[in-house]
């Protein structure tokens, strides 16, 4: 019975020994123990690979088995002599020999534990032939060098995950730009859109900021985009991709409405019955709030309403980009609008100036000497010049003290207009010209000052420029 308990004794510790190596971390004295295992010894299992690692474990497990079956062996051996003693000793006071039930246990027990012994011991040799052949080695190294093989493959498996995450997460951001063909400005005004893949490539348009488009090609440094009626490339730094572009959209785009029939009841609230508050034409578009079941909430001028989602099509959309074609006919209209608010600013009627005729007279003889072969909105252009300065405070308030102020007029101090005053040779668009300009007509705006046109900045009318 004690054989038998005893050989399950043994096997247990060899089960719990192999399950702790298999579940459990090896500790740091078998880690710092590995280290002295020689370079040769590191390479010849490295090249036997997961058999070995197996192997060497199992050599150890068994080396340890091995320890414990010899300190069994000792203390059985231990056992029988003092039951032999004890034995001798009864036999001397007594002529009937006692034997006991179970005298020979003890050796029928070591003979069982040798024969596992024997057993494990074939099943360890070939394992730890196949690691290499060397001289014996103690159960404490056999167990530190299945410890470290069982460490070293455990180590090997981590680096592979680890190698195959970092890869991973390496072409993450590439498959990112590859599943998602939204693309957003990442830019504070606007980003330049460029025929080909050079900052030195001609300009094919602009993408503003809060603008979207669709990736079609992707580069290293560049992306080729779709946006409205463009189609180019523009940097990668200047663009956001994928999630960014998506949360950016989301926050500037909008919903829109598009009614699919010839005329699209808006109604109040959202059943039939409810009062119309407007129409929709075939194609016309309106913001849409939500969509809601069977109802689309729109924005109708400015008011809230609501259509059949049967008779439109909703979808979300973001600004576009602009072509240059686009841009600079918008730059044209934008020029020639500020041009006719300046003219019309220029031309605004001032008021008329009490005059008498002989102050016409001089007004129009300073005109011929100052702009007699200018066209005739030039000799306007003058006339208002003097109108402007009798208005003003800085000036004296009438044509004849503005006109012959010292240094003002060269003409009026050279006698020039006196003699065609006199030989009453003043020319008629002159005169028509004084007269408009007494009258408040004005087309130089608030200019006290003209000349002949040159460096100086202001506003040019024929050969002269006025400020």
């Amino acid at each position: 019975m004690k054989s038998i308990c005893k050989k399950w004794k043994y096997l247990s510790v060899m089960t719990a020994i192999m399950m702790l190596l298999t579940i459990l971390p090896v500790d740091t004295k078998a880690a710092d123990t590995r280290v002295e295992i020689t370079d040769e010894e590191r390479k010849e299992q490295e090249t036997t690979g997961d058999k070995t690692d197996s192997a060497a474990i199992a050599a150890g497990a068994a080396a340890l088995l091995d320890k414990e079956n010899a300190e069994g062996d000792e203390q059985a051996d231990i056992q029988v002599e003092e039951s032999n003693l004890a034995q001798a000793d009864n036999n001397e006071s007594s002529s009937q020999p006692m034997v006991e039930e179970d005298a020979d246990m003890p050796e029928s027990a070591v003979e069982i534990v040798e024969e596992d012994n024997t057993m494990l011991a074939k099943a360890a040799i070939p394992a730890a032939e196949s690691v290499k052949e060397q001289e014996p080695v103690s159960s404490e190294t056999a167990i530190t060098v299945g410890a470290a093989a069982m460490l070293e493959a455990q180590i090997v498996d981590e680096e592979k995950a680890i190698n195959a995450y970092v890869n991973n997460r390496a072409m993450e951001p590439e498959a990112k730009l590859e599943n998602s063909t939204l693309v957003m400005a990442k830019v504070n005004q606007y980003v330049n859109i460029r025929e080909s893949a050079s900052q030195e490539s001609e300009k094919v348009g602009v993408l503003y900021k809060d603008c979207g488009g669709e990736v079609l090609e992707t580069q290293q440094e560049w992306t080729k985009i779709s946006s409205g009626d463009v189609t180019g490339w523009i940097l990668n730094e200047y663009l956001y991709f994928g999630n960014e572009a998506k949360e950016l959209a989301s926050d500037v785009g909008i919903l829109t409405a598009h009614a699919n029939t010839q005329l699209l009841r808006v109604r109040k609230d959202a059943n039939k019955e409810s009062e119309i508050i407007g129409l929709l034409s075939e194609g016309e578009a309106v913001e849409a709030i939500s969509e809601e079941g069977d109802w689309v909430s729109v924005s109708y001028e400015g008011t809230k309403g609501y259509v059949s989602s049967e008779f439109v099509n909703v979808e979300f959309t973001v600004d576009k980009a602009e072509s240059m074609e686009v841009i600079k006919a918008r730059e044209e209209v934008e020029r020639a609008r500020r041009e006719a608010e300046a003219a019309a600013s220029r031309n605004a009627k001032k008021e008329a100036v009490l005059a008498t005729a002989s102050e016409l007279e001089i007004l129009a003889a300073l005109i011929q000497c100052e702009a007699g072969g200018e066209p005739y909105e030039g000799q306007i252009a003058v006339g208002a010049v003097v109108m402007n300065r009798v208005r003003s405070g800085g000036y004296p308030n009438s044509i004849t003290e503005v006109i012959y102020a010292s240094g003002q007029f060269v003409p009026a101090s050279k006698g020039k207009m006196e003699s065609l005053i006199l030989e009453k040779n003043i020319r008629s668009s002159c005169v028509q010209a004084a007269q408009e300009a007494i009258s408040g007509t004005c087309n130089v705006g608030d200019a006290l000052h003209f000349r002949r046109k040159g460096n100086r900045q202001g506003l040019i009318i024929g050969n002269h420029v006025f400020w």
